[in-house]
């Protein structure tokens, strides 16, 4: 399609590769966003039970920075798709207030759309993570944040940690659900279904598929004892390396 509208002079080629780069970026920061986390360090004391020593050792707790993934983006959207099937009931005199903030082509909708994003990644982190919870179950096995006290100050800590890497995971996420939007008004691209490949839900469910894919096939290799796709000898090669190097 990109391609199609340079040749017929819908977009120059000064847009097409702003369009490009804007394509890269917003995929990398998907991905970033995606896998994103912040690791608590943890220290578990060590026990000896007869002639076993277990424990003694640090591990992390990961906090993800998009804990919600992409269910604030299908809530928002599903709420305000509900006033915009109630407008034949709305008296003509309120209509154009009411347009303001239910029309997408409107900048009042996207604001309301992003504040309702922001609320949904709070409130969708805060079902799913118990800052408490987590803090009685690590007091309970001995664990320890490294310089928190446990129990109350642990709970306090992954609370306010993850309030703030959730800030920064929500912000994120509204401005790629609102990119499309940018993409169509200020770019010039008037081709809707290009728009759509540059933010939104889709752009997050295929970057969510596509690394869960690469991690279950990694899985797979390392449990079939694989060296790669192509076998790789005794050397080494064809190795599957992780994402991380």
């Amino acid at each position: 399609n990109l391609i199609r509208m340079v040749q017929s002079g819908e977009i120059n080629i000064l847009q097409s590769l702003i369009l490009v780069v804007l394509l890269v970026v917003v995929v990398a920061g998907a991905i970033a966003i995606t896998t994103g986390q912040r690791r608590i360090p943890v220290q578990y004391p060590r026990q000896v039970k007869g002639r076993r020593v277990s424990g003694g050792q640090r591990t992390y707790l990961p906090l993800r920075v998009n804990q919600a993934g992409v269910i604030p983006i299908i809530f928002a959207s599903s709420i305000l798709m509900i006033p915009g099937m109630l407008t034949a009931s709305i008296p003509d005199s309120i209509a154009g207030v009411y347009n303001f903030f239910t029309n997408p082509d409107f900048i009042g909708y996207h604001i309301v759309y992003g504040v309702m994003i922001l609320f949904f990644t709070f409130f969708y982190t805060a079902i799913t993570f118990n800052p408490v919870e987590t803090a009685d179950n690590m007091k309970k096995y001995g664990g320890v944040v490294i310089g928190v006290r446990p129990g109350k100050a642990t709970a306090e800590y992954l609370n306010r940690v993850m309030t703030r890497i959730t800030l920064v995971g929500g912000l994120a996420i509204t401005a790629i659900a609102l990119l499309p939007a940018f993409v169509y008004s200020f770019v010039g691209v008037k081709d809707y279904m290009l728009v759509q490949f540059f933010g939104g839900t889709s752009l997050l469910i295929l970057v969510g598929v596509a690394l869960d894919t690469i991690k279950q096939i990694e899985q797979h290799l390392t449990m079939r004892h694989y060296d790669g796709f192509s076998g790789g000898g005794s050397g080494g090669a064809g190795r599957v390396r992780g994402r991380r190097g």
